[in-house]
């Protein structure tokens, strides 16, 4: 039973869920204005944890195939059969969408709603079912799905798009690249046994890695566009020490891009989003 219940949180990615879960929060906090009552922000990030789920569990069924050709996703559930296949899974992974993303709409605004919506459109079918085996930029715009996020965060504050939202939203979907493409350089073999078109595998190591770090430093520049928007000094701090420690690793992944030295460039970007999300969320609550 324990088991079970293991493998269900994997099913739904309860860790995607999570990111996604703690990048609206910061949306909703860097955002001036009147804040969400409880009810609306426990609405709201219910919604995007479950939508997040939905596009996770559609990834683990439709990639069963793939996942078990590659080490780090062969203990999947539908991999190992501790759950079958069957469509009425496929009626629950829209269920738990379509049902918080109404919810959503109802209780806050319909922009806030249509961005959960948009996250797990864009990870579910755009990235897993359009673009994951077709092309390298799967990811480039599968990514968008943090970028709806933060976007789902700022519209329950403010439903209007404003320079500070989209300029948080565009970090986010220069973070996905260098952050994925660091993973996938560790793990190439097992996307070439896949079959699958990731980076490194379409244009080797060596390249992928002056990509990781061309975008990272992207991601960097970027960083800053949020203090020209209203925020200040605890948020420029934080994002520069998590984009220099991640800028940095991205210069060693180039110098030697092999699989340990990847997933170091994987880590860093992991720091460097958390200190990202923090500082953002800190200096709007504190210091707006």
């Amino acid at each position: 039973m324990v088991s079970l219940a293991k493998q269900i949180l994997v099913l739904f990615k309860l860790r995607i869920g999570v990111a996604m879960l703690v990048t609206t929060g910061m949306g909703v906090a860097a955002t001036p204005g009147p804040s969400p009552t409880f009810g609306q922000m426990l609405i709201l990030l219910t919604a995007v944890l479950l939508a997040a789920g939905a596009a996770g569990g559609l990834n683990h069924y439709y990639d069963s195939d793939i996942d078990a050709r590659m080490e780090r996703t062969s203990n999947r559930p539908f991999v190992t059969g501790t759950l079958k296949k069957h469509p009425l899974w496929l009626v629950l992974f829209a269920l738990l969408l379509i049902l918080p993303v109404m919810a959503v709409a109802y209780t806050i605004n319909t922009l806030a709603a249509l961005f959960v919506f948009l996250g797990a459109f864009f990870y579910g079918i755009v990235y897993t079912v359009w673009l994951k085996r077709r092309t390298w930029m799967n990811i480039v715009i599968g990514g968008l799905a943090g970028s709806f996020a933060v976007l789902a965060g700022t519209a329950a504050v403010n439903p209007v798009l404003n320079p500070l939202a989209l300029s948080l939203a565009f970090v986010l979907f220069l973070w996905t690249p260098p952050h994925f493409w660091s993973l996938a350089i560790a793990i190439k073999d097992e996307y070439l046994a896949a079959g699958v078109p990731m980076l490194p595998v379409v244009a080797g190591p060596a390249r992928a890695a002056q990509a990781v770090l061309a975008n990272t430093v992207l991601l960097v520049a970027a960083s800053i566009l949020p203090l020209f928007f209203g925020l200040g000094w605890v948020y420029l701090v934080g994002a520069m020490l998590g984009g220099s420690f991640f800028l940095y690793r991205s210069i060693k992944l180039v110098q030697n891009p092999v699989p340990a030295v990847a997933m170091g460039s994987f880590k860093a970007s992991l720091v460097q989003l958390g200190l990202f999300l923090v500082a953002a969320s800190i200096d709007g609550i504190f210091f707006a």
